[in-house]
């Protein structure tokens, strides 16, 4: 809209709605003010191009791994969460042809949860994945193939983050959720659910869901046998 020289007003948000986009900065983007997290659960939200991914990267260590909610990681396995959180960004800004990513999410205590949310508006899984290997996959197909560990539409070697965070969710008792144009995935340590929608997300969204009351301490294998996995 904004592109089509609209000026774009939020009104009739509810109160308690408009606290939260204010304190995530969020509102900021549309002249609101921005308003002191005083709760300290918003995790801010950004509009990123593809080429700040080193910001992004500083992002995730600043505004989500530091987080004293999550629980207890070593250095190395942060590292690697790091790394595949950051994945998700670099298939954005080299698969999906956007002009735009965006990412924000939210720490809510009395569900013992945080979400954490990265969005494109690129071509998304389906367009990505036949183009690269002249297909004819639908929004599922395509991400059911994308999420198995190493596949990937890069020329170089990838995938490998996507599938730390499937172990790491797992044994966290959380969610990993993307949806891409009519296609919908869920993993989880109970179920794994594919849905198709009659509408059509024009991109891509991956959301992670992590439990916060998790009195586990975390590690990689490797730092005791050098399995390089989650222990």
């Amino acid at each position: 809209m904004k592109k089509n020289l609209n000026n774009v007003n939020f009104q009739h948000i509810s109160p308690r709605t408009e606290n939260i986009l204010e304190r995530n900065e969020f509102l900021s983007y549309f002249g609101k003010s921005k308003r002191q997290d005083y709760k300290h659960t918003t995790i801010k939200y950004l509009k990123l191009e593809p080429e700040d991914g080193k910001f992004f990267k500083n992002y995730i260590i600043q505004e989500l791994l530091a987080r004293e909610e999550l629980p207890t990681m070593s250095q190395p396995l942060k590292n690697k969460m790091i790394e595949a959180i950051y994945e998700i960004f670099v298939n954005a800004q080299m698969h999906s042809n956007c002009e735009f990513i965006y990412t924000c999410g939210q720490f809510f205590p009395k569900k013992n949860k945080i979400e954490f949310t990265i969005v494109d508006n690129g071509i998304g899984f389906k367009e990505k994945v036949n183009r690269r290997f002249d297909t004819q996959f639908s929004a599922l197909q395509a991400i059911k193939w994308a999420v198995i560990d190493r596949n990937t539409t890069k020329k170089i070697p990838g995938g490998i983050g996507l599938a730390l965070l499937h172990e790491f969710v797992q044994k966290n008792r959380g969610k990993i959720q993307i949806i891409s144009a009519e296609g919908y995935y869920e993993y989880s340590e109970a179920n794994i659910i594919y849905k198709e929608f009659k509408g059509e997300f024009p991109g891509t969204i991956v959301n992670l869901q992590f439990k916060t009351d998790d009195s586990s301490d975390y590690l990689l294998k490797s730092e005791v046998n050098d399995i390089n996995d989650i222990f």
